[in-house]
């Protein structure tokens, strides 16, 4: 049993982790901010059926301070729904940031959009410069797609055949965000 949460509100720069794993009579607890090496610490609690019951009080204690369920990485494996939404917001980020109009709608999208794709955005957030340029999150946009599945189309040439979607990982996808700046 195991789960990865996410803290995330750019404004006041927090952009964090948590994550627990409950394995034999252990409860692996890590946390810290996202992209940076993880604080642990072990709680050996004598049976599993009582790490479970820790692993559950912590889990409700993290998601009542505003913790979501995420993932540490986005792959192929990702709901279609997450990767569908994460484009949607990097949408609406998109047009913030072509206008410079970072209102509240923006910065709300950015979160939310955090909490889905866990982004490594160094010690100090700065919310309007985290995409600089249309072509920034353009790119974010081209990656995230790569993640969906082609649909079928209703005419197919026989010459070229069917590619499977790339798989890539959150590590490839921040690297190649700042890489790309």
């Amino acid at each position: 049993m195991e789960t990865y949460l996410v803290f995330v509100d750019a404004v006041n720069n927090s952009n964090k982790f948590w994550s627990a794993k409950a394995e034999g009579s252990n409860l692996i607890v890590q946390w810290g901010r996202v992209g940076y090496q993880a604080q642990t610490k072990v709680h050996t609690l004598g049976s599993y059926q009582r790490a479970v019951a820790k692993f559950h009080n912590l889990v409700a204690e993290k998601k009542s301070k505003g913790y979501r369920e995420s993932q540490p990485q986005i792959d192929g494996e990702r709901s279609i729904s997450d990767i569908r939404r994460a484009i949607q917001l990097l949408n609406t980020i998109r047009l913030a940031v072509a206008n410079r109009n970072f209102s509240d709608s923006y910065i709300l999208a950015l979160n939310e959009y955090l909490k889905i794709v866990p982004t490594p955005l160094g010690m100090q957030i700065d919310p309007y410069r985290v995409y600089r340029t249309v072509v920034d999150v353009d790119y974010q946009q081209e990656l995230l797609n790569s993640l969906l599945v082609n649909e079928p189309v209703a005419v197919q040439s026989k010459e070229l055949p069917k590619s499977k979607p790339e798989t890539v990982s959150l590590k490839t996808i921040s690297k190649n965000f700042w890489r790309h700046l």
